[in-house]
């Protein structure tokens, strides 16, 4: 069976907007690999070398002088593209966060995010796709999936990171359940040939809407599976 290697992935920044000289402050990855999580984290926070707004400040709390020892992104960019190159990464809020790694990144002449990690999933776009019309934050998505999320007092990106892989694997878990699980060989049954030109069976075509309705749900059903196994 091919390895499937996932990197869940998170930051922390000093404001919303990298135009406006914002950067990165923490940033967190964790890693599943078979849909199974491994342990093998990756987590740095940074010093940014300026303050964070007083807004951003509220939600992780991580002032200048906590930040001001920490490396900064060009002393850990290395380890991060080795940490999350051929990966499918898992993302809330995807474009947020490539907009800041990607800033980052280009500061320092390096290849954008997608040049090693092409395959990137926005939990938020398919929490959306699958709960029209409610709340779809982390918190919410913790509360409809009954992850305990009491220590998140506060944003941080590992916290973040380590919630959202429980929450992406509740909401693709009945495609998990297509993946062969170790355990017992099969049954084995005897096959008999059937004569179907001696039914009389009643064929009913499927109409516009239907197919229409098939192809959404395939796609949302490929698209959270990371490629859907029939496919590979």
């Amino acid at each position: 069976m091919p390895v499937d290697r996932q990197v869940i992935l998170d930051t922390e920044t000093t404001g919303l907007d990298p135009k406006l000289g914002h950067r990165i402050i923490e940033i967190a990855g964790v890693e599943l690999v078979n849909r199974r999580l491994t342990g093998h984290h990756f987590h740095y926070y940074l010093n940014p070398g300026r303050d964070s707004d007083d807004g951003a400040l509220q939600v992780h709390g991580l002032t200048r002088e906590f930040l001001s020892d920490k490396p900064k992104f060009s002393e850990i960019v290395e380890a991060l593209v080795e940490y999350l190159s051929g990966a499918q990464l898992i993302i809330h809020n995807a474009p947020f966060d490539i907009s800041f790694i990607d800033t980052e990144l280009g500061m320092l002449r390096k290849p954008k995010l997608r040049t090693f990690c092409p395959d990137i999933v926005d939990t938020l776009r398919m929490a959306k796709d699958l709960h029209p019309g409610k709340r779809n934050g982390l918190d919410a998505l913790c509360d409809r999936y009954e992850i305990d999320n009491s220590a998140r007092t506060l944003h941080g990106a590992l916290l973040d990171a380590e919630l959202l892989a429980e929450v992406y694997l509740a909401m693709t878990r009945g495609q998990g359940s297509l993946i062969a699980e170790s355990g017992p060989e099969p049954a084995t049954f005897a096959v008999q040939s059937l004569n179907r030109a001696e039914l009389n069976l009643k064929v009913l075509q499927a109409n516009a809407a239907e197919l229409a309705l098939h192809e959404t749900q395939f796609a949302e059903l490929n698209k959270a599976s990371g490629g859907a196994i029939w496919l590979k």
